[in-house]
């Protein structure tokens, strides 16, 4: 395993392994760990269709609340630590130092020696869709609660895009985290070359006169 802070370089991880090559197709479409695909969309897609349906599972509003957020803490915490690893070789988790500052960590396996893949097209296909698609939902579902009126979903909804939104941030931020420091790198330069061209040109609107004059006086 390879690992690294939030200060240092992420292994690039291709998004739906667009840009790794496979041998055949076959291996490209298979899926190596069918269990935790399975449960990397069961939980997800669980507190969601448990959500749409409260109403006509229980007349309870405590019992669908406290089943949702069961769901969705087991799905942050299956995501989290064990699909990732599994389907795309990534993993994160944030840790606080003894000075109480907070570090993000990242791991991303490498592949073999033999060249074989880390997670195959489907794997990863299955992973990032679910990933990405979940949080979008409940985002929806937020601003339906909202706009209804119905104030005693919203901390149920706002679970929802609190955990999922977690776990799509970190690994976000795992597989881009080095594209992302070399773009705010270059727009700091870029920043510093547009605030240097006016400073320049107001110092030589300064200086060239004073110069032309003391030429002249001479």
């Amino acid at each position: 395993m390879l690992r690294q802070d939030s200060n240092d370089d992420t292994e690039d991880v291709s998004l739906f392994d667009a840009d790794e090559e496979v041998s055949t197709r076959s291996k490209k479409s298979k899926i190596r760990h069918p269990v935790a695909s399975f449960f990397h969309l069961f939980f997800r897609v669980s507190a969601i269709i448990v959500y749409l349906l409260c109403e006509l599972i229980s007349s309870s509003f405590i019992a669908c609340m406290v089943s949702i957020i069961l769901l969705l803490s087991c799905d942050f915490w299956t995501v989290k630590n064990v699909t990732g690893r599994l389907m795309v070789g990534l993993r994160w988790w944030n840790q606080v130092d003894d000075d109480g500052k907070s570090h993000w960590v990242f791991e991303a396996r490498k592949a073999s020696a033999q060249g074989k893949k880390v997670s195959s097209e489907a794997e990863s296909r299955i992973f990032w869709l679910g990933l990405i698609t979940c949080p979008v939902i409940w985002v929806i579902f937020a601003f339906s609660a909202l706009f209804s009126f119905k104030v005693k979903w919203l901390a149920v909804v706002t679970m929802g895009v609190v955990l999922q939104g977690a776990n799509l941030y970190g690994y976000i931020k795992c597989k881009v985290g080095r594209r992302t420091n070399l773009t705010s790198m270059a727009t700091s330069y870029l920043g510093r070359q547009f605030l240097r061209q006016p400073l320049d040109a107001v110092t030589r609107s300064a200086f060239f006169p004073a110069l032309s004059g003391a030429r002249g006086g001479t």
